[in-house]
């Protein structure tokens, strides 16, 4: 039995504790996961359909039919762009009378679901969410052994822009280097847009790259990530040109002291919500706690923000498996910020971090 077969098992399971009579899986990153089938159908129509008798159903764009098939799926319907996608789900359901039908609440759109209801009716619907991403909240030995292979990947970008990092240099061409150094070593792209912040502009949690120039004296900001096999990474590193002054050298050191602080508290069996509480804490010590604007860090696997999400307020307990980021930041309006970021392991034992790359502070030549 593979993999695919035990996940898809465990819904069937779920459907029978919940009399669900079908199952709608919809969003990409979820098919994946059940099937292996990786697509990104756009505006087309693309499903996993689970129905409560034992029949299974994988729809596709007929564009994707091969990339499909070599997935070893047992049922591959294809979808061309004159069909109508309803006549081919109606085709594998039959006509009914359906009992509960459970989707993907938070990705199926309203004009989706409408269509559906001319195949299943208008009863209320399931929400599918909490079961499939419970599923994908522990990572097992072969998703870890990629996602270890995807940090390597963020790892050696980070190496090949901080080598290349020098007075005049732009952001948009660091990101150029980041971008092909990962896929020369395999990445099939990038996890989200590649960040190269510089000076003032690295104190924008989420800016966007552009022509400005490394200046002596900057903070170069980095955060890029891999995809991999299906699985994303997700690091930040802050490097400095030239001499620091005294509070850059401050906010560094209560960043990486807050980095350290929450992976210490990284336990199996605690809330989430203490390894935010260790950076925080850390980061007011400081004096800086009103220049940390976000939660500390987001799950990590498949997509690049999946749960848990790493909060204050998250109850939810760490169970080894579970992968995330730890990313506290300290941004100074007009001056500039620090972020340093690593993905995490949640083990038996405690915490192992993926990312390699290292967080002492470097101090470039200005010249």
């Amino acid at each position: 039995m593979s993999i695919y077969d035990v996940r898809i098992s465990r819904i069937r399971d779920w459907m029978k504790e919940r009399n669900v009579e079908v199952v709608l899986v919809t969003s990409p990153p979820n098919v994946f996961y059940l099937t292996g089938f990786d697509c990104h159908p756009h505006e087309r129509f693309m499903a996993l359909c689970l129905y409560a008798s034992g029949t299974e159903a994988l729809f596709v764009p007929t564009l994707e039919k091969e990339a499909a098939e070599k997935s070893g799926f047992s049922r591959i319907v294809t979808v061309s762009d004159t069909d109508n996608p309803m006549d081919k789900v109606r085709d594998v359901v039959g006509d009914g009378p359906f009992g509960s039908l459970a989707i993907e609440k938070q990705h199926l759109t309203v004009a989706r679901l409408e269509q559906l209801q001319t195949v299943f009716g208008t009863e209320p619907t399931v929400a599918a969410e909490d079961l499939l991403l419970g599923m994908r909240l522990q990572k097992d030995e072969a998703e870890i052994a990629i996602m270890k292979k995807a940090a390597e990947i963020a790892d050696r970008g980070v190496e090949a822009a901080i080598r290349a990092i020098e007075v005049g240099r732009t952001e948009a061409e660091l990101v150029t280097i980041i971008e092909s150094t990962m896929k020369s070593l395999g990445a099939s792209g990038t996890s989200f847009s590649t960040l190269v912040l510089t000076g003032e502009k690295s104190a924008l949690p989420h800016g966007t790259p552009g022509t400005r120039a490394i200046q002596a004296g900057d903070f170069v900001l980095l955060d890029l990530g891999a995809v991999y096999e299906g699985y994303c990474s997700d690091i930040t590193r802050t490097v400095v040109v030239g001499e620091p002054s005294d509070e850059q050298l401050i906010i560094y050191e209560a960043v990486l002291a807050a980095n350290l602080a929450g992976i210490a508290a990284t336990k199996a069996g605690l809330p989430a919500k203490v390894v935010d509480a260790a950076a925080r804490q850390t980061i007011e010590g400081f004096g800086y706690g009103e220049f940390f604007t976000h939660r500390v860090g987001h799950g990590l696997g498949i997509e690049v923000h999946e749960f848990p999400s790493m909060h204050g307020n998250n109850e939810q307990e760490l169970v080894p498996g579970m992968v995330f980021t730890i990313e506290p930041g300290i941004y100074l309006p007009n001056i500039g910020g620090v972020r340093i970021e690593d993905d995490v392991l949640v083990t038996e034992n405690g915490v192992e971090i993926l990312t390699s790359y290292p967080k002492e502070l470097q101090i470039l030549p200005a010249n």
